[in-house]
């Protein structure tokens, strides 16, 4: 049962990740918005079901929706690979940007998520 809430929460984030990318398109713009936006309302939304789902005994909605939705929603192999992409091109402010402001929000980002739980 607990393969099955994994794989079953990966493939729904997975797809909720692909159609926000469709809905965030930037083609002229060198910032990666759709994969830094999925990133921050991953980290809020684990943050979120973190702190709810800390207080229940229900072990397999944190394996469908924490492990699973949330693991196949966030990007962060996409991630690290456009940070990658900026340092080989030698955009390093806008890298430092990315890198450190997905770092800092996206902590603060699950711990406001935490809190509010």
């Amino acid at each position: 049962m607990n393969w099955i809430c994994v794989f079953l929460g990966g493939g729904a984030g997975s797809l909720c990740r692909y159609l926000l990318s469709q809905l965030i398109t930037s083609p002229a713009s060198r910032w990666p918005w759709a994969t830094w936006t999925a990133n921050m309302a991953g980290c809020l939304l684990i943050g979120l079901l973190t702190g709810y789902l800390g207080r229940r005994s229900d072990a397999w909605w944190a394996l469908l929706l924490v492990t699973g939705f949330c693991g196949g929603f966030t990007t962060f192999s996409t991630f690290t690979n456009e940070s990658l992409l900026m340092l080989r091109t030698g955009q390093l402010l806008p890298l430092a940007l990315y890198a450190g402001g997905s770092l800092v929000l996206g902590l603060c980002a699950a711990a406001l998520g935490y809190k509010c739980m």
